[in-house]
């Protein structure tokens, strides 16, 4: 037996926390009635679970794609506006896959995508400090007490931030590139984070999370992780076995 929102993301669903949304808001239902209680333990192999009125099962085929995400994508797998997302890009993939963690609309870079919900869910988790490293070039040249304070954590509206890596890695007339180093995952963490010092983002790239980085890949490509980087990605994320 499982507890329910922990067999909903590792079907892919969505991370726990969403899961347990559903499940309050009276998405879910076991065996033909909605179920609302945090509690509920299902059989992943007897009940029959259903979200949105869809079944929903754990996908005996793990997949796991690194995609080079343009910019003009949004990364979800569905959009009310009607804008493009990034399971656009995925021609040839049958299995249903959901983004780990977000890019913004106007970013680009690396982006991680799965079933495997375990993974997802531990990935994206506060408590795991996964190290992602961004490519940002700003409006102006920061001074180094602007990038000292960056380093040393900058108070947003939503709390400080940890601390963070970062270099200045050219200077371009009247920007300048810097190279940013965060283990968060706030919602446009390094965007405001340069907005705050006086350094709006004109262009902002994820190169690197963790230990993968987009060699070999162009702009809106894709490939799938070798074995032996899906074993160290989980280890990364605290997952044993």
């Amino acid at each position: 037996m499982e507890r329910l929102q922990k067999y909903l993301a590792h079907a892919g669903v969505a991370s726990r926390r969403h899961c347990e949304e559903l499940i309050l808001k009276g998405k879910v239902a076991v065996n033909g009635q909605v179920v609302t209680e945090l509690g509920t333990k299902v059989d992943p192999v007897k009940d029959q679970v259903l979200v949105n009125g869809k079944p929903v099962s754990i996908a005996k085929t793990k997949v796991y794609i690194l995609l080079y995400k343009p910019g003009g994508y949004v990364t979800t797998v569905k959009d009310p506006e009607g804008r493009k997302t990034v399971i656009d890009l995925l021609k040839g993939i049958r299995e249903r896959v959901y983004p780990v963690g977000r890019l913004d609309y106007d970013t680009e870079g690396l982006l991680i995508l799965t079933n495997d919900g375990e993974l997802t869910h531990a990935l994206t988790h506060p408590s795991r400090q996964v190290d992602k490293t961004y490519l940002a070039i700003v409006q102006g040249v920061p001074a180094e007490d602007g990038l000292e304070q960056l380093r040393r954590g900058i108070r947003l509206e939503d709390g400080m931030t940890a601390p963070a890596g970062v270099r200045l890695l050219k200077v371009e007339q009247d920007k300048a590139w810097l190279e940013i180093t965060i283990h968060e995952g706030r919602n446009r963490q390094v965007r405001r984070m340069c907005e705050q010092i006086g350094y709006p983002v004109l262009f902002l790239k994820r190169v690197r999370l963790g230990f993968l980085t987009l060699d070999g890949l162009t702009v809106g490509k894709y490939r799938t992780l070798r074995p032996r980087e899906v074993a160290k990605l989980r280890a990364m994320a605290g997952i044993q076995g």
